[in-house]
C-alpha cells in the first residue's frame, strides 16, 4: 500500500513537475497501490475554504476526478487508526498528518511526502 501525502495528490492531479523524481518513480510502477486517505478529501476542502489552496475545480469535483484518473484507492478513517494517530509521539502536531502516519503503520504501507517531518517516525517509511 502506498498512500499520498495531501499536497501529492493535489500536485499529482494539478502540477506532477512539483513531484520529486523518486515519488514520480513509485507512482508509476505502482499504480494499482496508490490511495488517498479520506483525511486528504477534508484537509483539501479546509484549504480551499480557508483561501490557502485554489483548485480549478470544486475541491469534491477536484478529488473524485483525481481518484478516478489515477485509479487512487480511497482509504475510510478507522477507529484504530484514530487511537493510534492519538498515541503517536508527539512528533508531528498536524492532525492530518499524524493520521497518515498510523495509516500507513496500521496497514504496512509507505507514505509519499516531502515533509522533512514524518521520517522521524520510528519504523514508518517514507519516500521523497
Amino acid at each position: 500500500m502506498i498512500l499520498l501525502d495531501t499536497h501529492v495528490v493535489v500536485w499529482l492531479a494539478s502540477a506532477p513537475g512539483q513531484l520529486s523524481k523518486a515519488a514520480g518513480r513509485i507512482l508509476k510502477q505502482h499504480p494499482a497501490t496508490l490511495h488517498i486517505s479520506v483525511v486528504s478529501a477534508w484537509e483539501i476542502a479546509l484549504l480551499v475554504k480557508r483561501g490557502r489552496l485554489e483548485l480549478p475545480l470544486p475541491p469534491g469535483e477536484f478529488i473524485s476526478r483525481a481518484i478516478r484518473h489515477h485509479g487512487l484507492v480511497e482509504l475510510p478513517l478507522e477507529r484504530r487508526v484514530a487511537e493510534r494517530a492519538v498515541a503517536l509521539p508527539d512528533i508531528h502536531n498536524d492532525p492530518f498528518d499524524r493520521i497518515l502516519v498510523a495509516e500507513c503503520l496500521e496497514r504496512g504501507g509507505t507514505l509519499i511526502s516531502r515533509d522533512t517531518t514524518l521520517p522521524r517516525y520510528p519504523r514508518l517509511r517514507v519516500v521523497w
